[in-house]
């Protein structure tokens, strides 16, 4: 980059918030030299500008503008290759490739004309500047009266090349037959940015290789063909998390954390400024030990309802107690919330006996997988960062609206029933920000990062996983790993065994 910024500016580039140009006028010098005394082509050469049959002048009769301009050979041929000159490899946007021209004779001309061509980067060329095939795109053919004041030129870049993100070269050849009569020119500048090396033969330098022009590098781009999306963000990074409920919030009841267990994963998808585009959930139902038809949403704390655009995959099979708007978030709510399911059981129903896959007594059902996607606002000053976001799951109780299970410390919706707050074993107050613990910070859901085993039926938590209280009591400052399957942590003989 420091490498790119340097040639920027030595060539005197033009460039502005507008558009990117790269020009020349035959004025660039090096630092303390005066372009009165110094004839500069050599110098802009070494900035990779090419010239075939073209000399730079500094007599007043041939000049355009500032002390030098360009003076072509007597042309004798109509071949494009005999004179010259040519850009350093750039790679074009759009606009008009614009310069100024005039003849030292307005007669004896047979024949003049101005060619403009293009080539590609080959690297397979034999050549040493590594130039494709040129491609004629424009010309002007000046017969008989030749101009001798200065004429402004326009030539629009070709859309095959332009913002294609690949390097080229522009010729402009100056050709004709008949007379002496020559080419004067200056003041040429063509759209685009300057992709040269000079340290390197005046190769190009390297080339991204964008597909969707989103500025992010196809090999590092998920979406190589999409530019509103680009990153995959996975969380967990790799295979599932857990999510497990006790349901009798907010009493303890038997704590069993088997009213529903889901395992989770979902994708984050962001676009090239890492906004985020759509999150795409995969919610498995693996057990329901509730006697109580639960359903399940999942809260974007601090997020407003209208930075989401759509969601799909949802199942609520038209519940009354769902309200939903045209974007697919709950209505009467601050924070846009998302109703996954109204009720588990229509999810992963009943195969026989009392809920599904809590006691080996019972048929298992095989865990079944929601898929649900949703997608935010990403105009300018809408979207969200990925660093924005804090995903907040919990079970809405029996149908009953109000009554929401959060992880612990999570922030209630709208809807929540405050009433039920520091009633039976809940002890939470809004005005030190604790919510949905015990007196001892007991939860009531519980949320890790791997797939784990949940207790059979009627089987208290902290009968099987040994360090569980610990890790509860301290707020997670204690037995961190408390979930994990290491000698002491767990009694597996109280844990369901899933097939």
């Amino acid at each position: 980059m420091k490498k790119l910024l340097t040639n920027l500016c030595l060539l005197g580039l033009a460039l502005s918030t507008q558009a990117q140009t790269v020009s020349v006028n035959c004025e660039s010098t090096p630092s303390g030299q005066s372009p009165s005394t110094t004839n500069n082509r050599a110098f802009d050469q070494a900035n990779c500008w090419a010239f075939g049959a073209v000399t730079y002048t500094n007599t007043s009769s041939q000049r355009i503008s500032g002390n030098y301009s360009m003076r072509s050979n007597s042309p004798t041929s109509l071949d494009p290759a005999a004179c010259w000159v040519k850009s350093p490899w750039i790679k074009p946007g759009t606009g008009n490739i614009t310069f100024k021209l005039k003849f030292e004779s307005s007669t004896g001309a047979t024949n003049r004309r101005v060619i403009l061509t293009y080539c590609a980067y080959d690297p397979n060329s034999l050549s040493a500047s590594k130039e494709g095939t040129h491609i004629r795109f424009d010309s002007i053919t000046y017969v008989p009266s030749l101009p001798t004041s200065a004429q402004n030129l326009s030539f629009s870049v070709p859309a095959a090349i332009a913002n294609s993100g690949q390097p080229y070269k522009v010729r402009i050849s100056f050709v004709g037959t008949g007379g002496t009569t020559r080419f004067n020119v200056d003041d040429l500048v063509i759209p685009g940015t300057y992709w040269a090396d000079p340290s390197s033969n005046c190769l190009p330098l390297p080339v991204i290789q964008d597909a969707d022009s989103d500025g992010v590098a196809d090999a590092n781009d998920a979406y190589p063909n999409d530019a509103t999306r680009a990153y995959n963000n996975m969380y967990p990074a790799a295979g599932k998390g857990t999510l497990m409920f006790e349901d009798l919030w907010p009493t303890t009841g038997d704590y069993d954390f088997n009213d529903y267990v889901a395992s989770y994963r979902y994708n984050v998808v962001t676009n090239a400024s890492n906004k985020v585009v759509e999150i795409k959930f995969t919610l498995t139902t693996r057990a329901i030990g509730a006697s109580l038809k639960n359903g399940f949403g999942l809260q974007f704390d601090n997020i407003a309802p209208a930075k989401v655009t759509a969601v799909t995959g949802t199942q609520t099979h038209n519940a009354a107690w769902v309200s939903t708007a045209a974007n697919g978030t709950e209505n009467g709510q601050t924070f846009a919330n998302v109703i996954f399911f109204d009720d588990a059981f229509k999810i992963l129903p009943s195969p026989g006996g009392s809920g599904v896959n809590v006691d080996p007594a019972n048929p298992y059902a095989t865990p079944v997988d929601l898929n649900v996607t949703v997608s935010f606002n990403t105009a300018p000053g809408e979207a969200i960062g990925i660093n924005d976001l804090n995903l907040n799951p919990y079970l809405i109780v029996n149908q009953e609206r109000g009554r929401e299970v959060h992880l612990a410390g999570g922030l209630p919706t709208s809807k929540a029933n405050t009433a039920l707050f520091g009633t039976g074993q809940d002890a939470t107050n809004p005005g030190i920000g604790k919510y949905y613990k015990t007196k001892n910070n007991l939860p009531w859901a519980i949320a890790v990062e791997v797939e784990i085993p949940y207790p059979k039926t009627k089987v208290d938590i902290l009968e099987v996983y040994k360090n569980f209280a610990s890790w509860a009591e301290s707020s997670g400052a204690s037995s961190a790993d408390w979930y994990l399957d290491m000698p002491g942590y767990r009694d597996t003989n109280k844990l369901y065994d899933e097939p």
